[in-house]
């Protein structure tokens, strides 16, 4: 009688991932969070703020309670869902990249929970509002006139330290006596 028994995976494939697994759940307790951050501040505007209104908390910073029915910076006004659904691919892929790589780094879980979370928020936004609500309104900076929300900041706050950590690894990967690798 012939048994079939199941591959059993190295130590190294188990402690690989055992730091996969726990990486993704430092990952979605960050979506998370932030998900629930941004939703709750959200609701809190739209209670707190009739729409169109501005409180002024000081000279730098005011809210300004508004409704952004197209994408990033207001663009595209009314094709929100276009946005949302951009954004879910967007999300979807992500979450793919983070389980299926092979070398991807503690830090990128971090940065892309924050990026997925507030993602998600604007998402869950155009799902319930039919748009996004916008509130953050920073004042006395030149050619700059936008009002975001909190998923967008956290959303900085994922990509601003990706971007700056990829720059200075291609920077020091570099040779700099004729500029390659």
């Amino acid at each position: 009688m012939l048994f079939y028994a199941p591959a059993i995976p190295s130590l190294h494939e188990r402690s690989g991932l055992i730091v996969k697994t726990r990486n993704m759940a430092l990952f979605g307790t960050i979506v998370i969070t932030v998900l629930v951050i941004s939703q709750l501040i959200g609701i809190w505007v739209n209670n707190a703020i009739p729409l169109n209104t501005t409180i002024e908390l000081n000279t730098l910073i005011h809210f300004t309670h508004i409704r952004n029915y197209g994408g990033v910076f207001g663009l595209l006004q009314g094709m929100g869902w276009i946005f949302g659904l951009i954004g879910f691919s967007l999300l979807i892929a992500v979450v793919a990249y983070l389980w299926f790589g092979k070398d991807v780094s503690h830090y990128e879980y971090i940065c892309f929970g924050f990026i997925v979370g507030g993602g998600s928020s604007n998402i869950l936004d155009r799902l319930v509002y039919g748009n996004v609500i916008d509130f953050i309104d920073i004042q006395h900076i030149p050619y700059w006139n936008y009002i975001f929300n909190t998923a967008d900041l956290m959303i900085h706050v994922g990509i601003w330290p990706m971007l700056i950590l990829s720059f200075l690894t291609s920077s020091s990967t570099t040779d700099p006596e004729n500029g390659s690798e």
